[in-house]
């Protein structure tokens, strides 16, 4: 079953750059970018590296750890689909950036 909660302001939100919320102890990772926002996991898939400092060039975010780089709108891994982060629901309501979590 999962659950709608709310994880941040969208205007305390940076704009094209990763920030970690921990909703219920749970790594996530949200870009907003071109008025869009995306949840994804927060843990690469190769060592565990958190991708909170990792470098975001256009859609893409590299992982700071492995040089790993993933698609924020799908989290897809661009090297071996099959490796991708976990990538959650996200709306906007009244202000407030609400993640669809497990």
């Amino acid at each position: 079953m999962t659950q709608e909660t709310a994880v941040a302001e969208l205007e305390k939100l940076p704009q094209e750059r990763p920030f970690a919320v921990f909703p219920s102890g749970l790594p996530v990772l949200l870009v907003r970018r071109d008025g869009e926002v995306f949840a994804l996991e927060n843990r690469c898939p190769h060592m565990g590296c958190p991708l909170t400092s990792g470098r975001l060039d256009g859609w893409t975010l590299q992982c700071p750890c492995h040089d790993w780089r993933f698609d924020v709108r799908s989290g897809r891994f661009l090297d071996a689909p099959e490796l991708g982060l976990k990538s959650y629901a996200v709306r906007i309501e009244n202000g407030k950036v609400l993640v669809r979590l497990p």
